[in-house]
């Protein structure tokens, strides 16, 4: 690998290099004979066996001596979950769906030796049954807009090369050879970048106050401790697109005046550590990190630091202690780590997805970045959509699109034809938005304003198949496992919440509770130490706010209208319906359903354990749930 010693040479390498990707980036024009088979080869892909099928298909290449005309590889995320593994030709430009390891042979043999598509593995439309063949006209892709994933699905990640052609470190090399520090932070802040990890803050006003921080030492960190349950957004940037982050971080070290950044991520992310390493090493080999980059005489490197899951330390000042080898637990602020940081030295912290949008700002400029958006909150936002929604997936959307487009329009709306219920946003720190807020734009303040907020960008799509106090509860478990104990609202007031939770849902909760369920909830907001252990009573919050008729029903009429709350479960046999046929006796794990064939039976209520293995296998739907 050679090295790159100048920006000439940097612009001469891009501009040669770029033929790699024409056909994927340049379809409309491109003229060569080569096609590319991209392969998800994002986590959740390779467990539904991606790499079999690059391994098949490479197989099959070098066996037909089709190696001089095609080559199959694997790549990032191309966000349409639900449909993976996903297999991409270019540059036919055909999009193929929930391919297996045996539909490999098919691709080459029908696609790529005889040039015909394979219909059954193209997207069905689920309003038209039509086959799609291009991404671009499929659905869940027409409203997005991919700034932070714009290398996703589309390069590989391991080649630096297809990296650059597509454009990379060119902006490191724009700000080493025509910009000054405050003018790469005049660019960020004009562009109107706010930090995607949950808060919002500016980002380019964090960067300022670090530069103007006179020290012998500065640091930047990279806030890969992606801990909400559900999310996978900086997973997924990490894994498709390293370079993007290390060039990123080389620019915010620049603008402050840093030599040193640290990557911090969870050790359960192997494949994410695995990518980063190498891209590392070939930043290094080619002359983007160490000594000298580009012959500015500017220096930087970045080195990998490991968490161990504690998802307290994805708030910064406990992510710099565990840094600095000592207990992952937070400090108050001011001061804040741009003012004392890593080692009380000034440090820019900011998340992977924040800087996944730095390159593209400084390559086509903070007014093209500004127009995206909404006046508050610029540029796009990824998401990790999940729960009771047809399209599962990772989603980049415009800032300012409503809840009513990403659920219906992206998401394709609930499984099951179901009856929305909510979207539960920002993890355990966020709250829920309701039928009545679908037309809600998705922006910082548009969210704040209705009790919930934007966070790292986990979004749970709730249908009536959900119990909205099992939600809570589910919330507050997690965060009664992470918090840190280091202050007594979060230690112990969140365990009190849960506790109240526990009873309501088990049929033993009153009328005070809820009341009791309101006031510590706003003790543990104005109370708790770090900004996560004062979000954490919000979903407790919202779901009170928008359901509390919810919890009533579970309170005065032991009910749980979506029956999800076993303890508030009955089940019955209409003797009208009962066929006798035994089915649900011979089924019950416990015994409790007697009968005589071709006779009514009946469940002893006091040894049902209510599974619902009766209710679920009954073919004469004589069962009943209460």
């Amino acid at each position: 690998m050679e090295k790159i010693k100048t920006y000439q040479e940097l612009t001469e390498t891009h501009d040669k290099v770029k033929s790699l990707l024409d056909p994927r980036i340049l379809l409309d024009r491109y003229q060569g004979k080569k096609r590319e088979i991209l392969v998800c080869g994002d986590t959740g892909c390779q467990a539904s066996d991606s790499q079999k099928i690059v391994t098949r298909l490479n197989e099959l290449i070098l066996a037909n001596n089709l190696e001089d005309t095609v080559s199959a590889k694997i790549t990032g995320c191309f966000g349409f979950c639900e449909k993976g593994p996903i297999v991409k030709v270019f540059p036919d430009d055909v999009f193929y769906t929930q391919v297996t390891p045996e539909d490999a042979d098919a691709i080459v043999e029908n696609h790529i030796i005889n040039n015909r598509v394979i219909q059954r593995l193209l997207f069905v439309h689920p309003e038209t049954n039509q086959r799609i063949v291009p991404e671009k006209e499929i659905p869940f892709y027409q409203k997005q807009k991919r700034v932070a994933l714009r290398n996703c699905g589309l390069i590989d990640p391991d080649n630096i090369y297809e990296y650059i052609a597509n454009d990379g470190y060119m902006a490191l090399g724009k700000v080493l050879n025509d910009m000054q520090s405050q003018d790469v932070i005049n660019e960020i802040k004009a562009a109107g970048l706010r930090g995607r990890g949950g808060g919002g803050f500016p980002t380019g006003l964090k960067w300022e106050g670090a530069l103007k921080n006179e020290s012998d030492e500065k640091f930047i960190i990279c806030n890969a401790d992606e801990g909400d349950p559900g999310a996978f957004m900086d997973r997924s940037i990490m894994e498709g697109d390293p370079h993007s982050v290390l060039e990123a971080m080389t620019i915010a070290g620049y603008a402050i005046q840093s030599n040193k950044g640290y990557i911090y991520i969870r050790a359960e992310y192997p494949s994410c550590i695995a990518r980063l390493k190498k891209a590392i090493t070939q930043g290094e080999e080619i002359g983007f990190l160490g000594d000298n980059i580009l012959g500015s005489g500017f220096d930087f490197t970045i080195e990998l630091k490991y968490g161990a899951g504690a998802f307290i330390c994805g708030e910064e000042t406990a992510l710099i202690h565990s840094i600095e080898g000592r207990r992952g637990e937070p400090t108050t602020k001011p001061p804040f780590p741009s003012d004392s940081g890593l080692w009380g030295k000034p440090t820019c912290v900011n998340n992977v997805e924040t800087y996944a949008n730095v390159c593209p700002i400084i390559n086509k400029g903070a007014d093209w970045y500004a127009g995206i958006g909404t006046e508050t909150s610029k540029g796009t936002k990824v998401f990790a959509l999940a729960g009771q929604i047809n399209n599962t997936g990772l989603v980049e959307v415009p800032m300012g699109i409503t809840l009513q487009e990403i659920v219906y329009d992206i998401g394709g709306g609930i499984q099951d034809n179901r009856r929305f219920k909510a979207v539960q946003t920002g993890g355990p720190s966020g709250g829920c938005i309701t039928r009545a807020n679908l037309e809600t734009p998705i922006d910082y303040d548009s969210l704040a304003a209705i009790g919930s907020m934007m966070g790292s960008g986990g979004m749970i799509v709730l249908s009536e198949k959900d119990c909205i106090v099992n939600i809570a509860k589910f919330y507050l478990e997690f965060t009664v496992e992470e918090s840190c104990g280091k202050c007594t609202p979060c230690r112990v007031g969140n365990k009190r919440l849960l506790e109240i939770l526990e009873k309501i849902t088990q049929g033993r909760g009153t009328m005070e509770d809820i009341e009791t369920l309101k006031t510590l909830s706003e003790i543990i907001k104005d109370t708790s130490l770090c900004g996560l252990g004062q979000t954490t009573p919000n979903p407790v919050l919202s779901t009170l706010k928008y359901f509390e008729d919810e919890y009533i029903t579970h309170v005065r009429d032991r009910k749980c209208p979506a029956g999800v709350c076993q303890k508030l479960i009955t089940y019955e046999i209409v003797a009208e319906k009962c066929k006798g046929c035994t089915a649900c006796s011979r089924l019950c794990p416990v015994g409790c359903i007697s009968g005589a064939v071709k006779e009514a039976h009946v469940i002893d209520q006091e040894l049902c354990i209510k599974c619902g293995v009766c209710f679920d296998k009954c073919k004469f739907t004589a069962i009943i749930r209460n």
